[in-house]
């Protein structure tokens, strides 16, 4: 699977995809379908999502980012939500009452099984364009939760992977290209003259209808029950019309004084600046020098002279000053390197 991620990247793809989490991915369905897996790997990310498994290829995928079966459904006006609660009931509680909305004449056999190949199609759209984090398998019996509409032939991973990664790049190419999750389109000046028109497709005028400059393309998408990715391409297409905009972020806040409060001007605060150390006048061993007893505090740690006695030049420091003779022990004065790591009370060699 690691070809199609070079062949997108090759056509020119503008960085959009996690190349890393679609490697963790790519790389754990993959081994599914070598073990022939049956059971459920889970995707931990933004939006994340599980994928179904059975003896190696996917049966089906959920995510939150992309509307169910069941919401593609029901916003197709097919099925009302009375009826649906009904169908439900009547089917012991399932979640997907597959026999009872045919046997109603609700939906037709093979309408269904393309609502469930599309939602399936568009959860993993929704995970490949966002981000792979951790891929954890569950097999059957074991933790893993049974798929809410199987397909009845399973996909090869392959394939999904290459599908979902295709519409990615087909979105990075666009004039305006836009995510799934991030931009919050607005209608423009110009769609009320677009929407009185009759040159819109229904989608068009559902996108127009429904942005409002704060819910994403995936926002929409739930709320008119369509694909994610059939959505967001309609934004893309849109915004290229400027029919749609995206505004800008909050404007930035000036910080300033509060009313009524005199703001002083600052004072610039002189710098320190140290005296200059005058040359000593002589120095040790020299005729002349004037030396300094050091002083012994009661702890029997020599310290230095009192400063004020001390004379004006370059600070000297005398040996055993800070105590880390006494620290040592006797006999590490004056030895080499080794009589440090010697205890005090161990006679030198």
């Amino acid at each position: 699977m690691t070809g199609v991620l070079d062949g997108v990247l090759g056509a020119g793809a503008r960085g959009s995809l996690d190349r890393a989490g679609y490697e963790r991915l790519s790389g754990s369905l993959a081994e599914c379908g070598r073990e022939e897996f049956t059971g459920e790997l889970r995707v931990q990310g933004r939006p994340g999502g599980s994928f179904h498994l059975r003896g190696g290829l996917v049966v089906g995928v959920e995510s939150p980012g992309a509307p169910g079966p069941e919401a593609l459904l029901l916003r197709s006006g097919r099925v009302t939500g009375e009826r649906w609660t009904e169908l439900v009931r009547g089917s012991g509680g399932r979640r997907w009452p597959e026999d009872e909305l045919v046997a109603d004449g609700c939906v037709g056999a093979a309408q269904l099984r393309v609502v469930c190949m599309l939602a399936l199609q568009d959860a993993a759209f929704a995970m490949v364009a966002g981000r792979v984090e951790e891929c954890e398998r569950h097999a059957r019996g074991e933790g893993a939760a049974e798929p809410v509409a199987p397909v009845g032939v399973g996909e090869t991973a392959g394939r999904l992977l290459q599908e979902a990664v295709r519409k990615l790049t087909a979105l990075d190419g666009m004039a305006r290209p836009v995510r799934p999750e991030r931009e919050t389109p607005a209608v423009t000046a110009g769609a009320g003259a677009a929407l009185r028109g009759r040159l819109l497709t229904p989608l068009r005028r559902e996108v127009l209808a429904a942005a409002d400059g704060r819910s994403t393309a995936r926002d929409l998408a739930f709320r008119l029950g369509r694909g994610v990715y059939v959505v967001t391409v309609e934004v893309a297409r849109l915004l290229e019309e400027h029919l749609l905009d995206c505004p800008g972020g909050p404007a930035p806040v000036r910080v300033g004084p509060l009313p009524g409060v005199e703001v002083l001007p600052r004072v610039p605060v002189p710098r320190a600046t140290a005296a200059p150390f005058a040359a000593p006048a002589s120095g040790p061993g020299r005729e002349g020098a004037a030396t300094q007893a050091p002083v012994t505090e009661p702890s029997g740690v020599r310290a230095r002279a009192d400063p004020a006695d001390t004379p004006q030049g370059l600070p000297r420091r005398e040996p055993g000053a800070s105590g880390i003779t006494e620290a040592l022990g006797r006999g590490a004065r004056g030895k080499g390197w080794k009589e440090f790591f010697r205890r005090g009370d161990e006679p030198p060699r």
